[in-house]
């Protein structure tokens, strides 16, 4: 889990630099509201970059005039229209207006026995998606051909790294193979930002009983 710490800390750097691509940015946005130990660090940093531009040494601007006139000159920035947030949404504020919509709406896809799926963003570089587990159930061991990473949004799941739970963040790459469990509690809900393809990997027998749910 520590490795899990050290990554999520360098995610959050990106954050306050503004580094991350969109659904990541989502994602850790969305980890910040929903813990207060992660946003202090958020503030924290937000500081020290602050107190960091202010004791820098100013630079001279070259075609000080012209460039001022071509900023004066360009048109105005589209006004950013954010869907009104319900008062009781289940989801973060930055996820619920990246969704579009509220949890109850969700218009799911099975892909295996207890295992859903709703994809909200799909390109060549990145999968957003949201993921629901039912109790119990465990998904396929795999490996990953790139960054994972996953935000607990309802409910807990487990691997041999620890327990994930409501407002966790877990970060995937090429050096982790795992299993994820989902908690009995409740269903597991998830937000997953998918970087590259997972492969399926362990024992033929464990695969087919994790692949049809028992």
């Amino acid at each position: 889990m520590l490795l899990n710490l050290e990554r999520l800390e360098f995610l959050i750097a990106q954050y306050v630099s503004g580094s991350l691509p969109e659904p990541a940015h989502v994602l850790i946005g969305s980890h910040l509201e929903m813990q207060a130990s992660a946003a202090r660090l958020a503030r924290v940093l937000e500081t020290m970059s602050g107190e960091a531009l202010e004791d820098s040494r100013p630079l001279p601007v070259s075609s000080r005039e012209r460039r001022l006139a071509e900023i004066f000159m360009s048109p105005p920035l589209p006004s950013e229209s954010w869907p009104a947030i319900p008062e009781r949404s289940r989801f973060p504020v930055a996820l619920r207006a990246y969704v579009g919509t509220d949890l109850p709406n969700i218009p799911w896809k099975t892909r295996l026995p207890g295992f859903r799926q709703h994809i909200i963003r799909k390109s060549k570089e990145v999968e957003a998606s949201l993921l629901w587990v039912r109790p119990g159930r465990a998904l396929p061991h795999h490996g990953h051909h790139g960054l994972e990473l996953t935000l607990v949004l309802e409910g807990e799941f487990h691997d041999h790294r620890g327990n994930f739970d409501e407002g966790a963040v877990s970060v995937a790459d090429e050096t982790l193979d795992h299993r994820p469990v989902a908690g009995r509690r409740g269903p597991c809900i998830c937000f997953s930002v998918l970087f590259a393809p997972i492969a399926l990997s362990g024992s033929t027998l464990r695969l087919f009983g994790d692949i049809i749910g028992i």
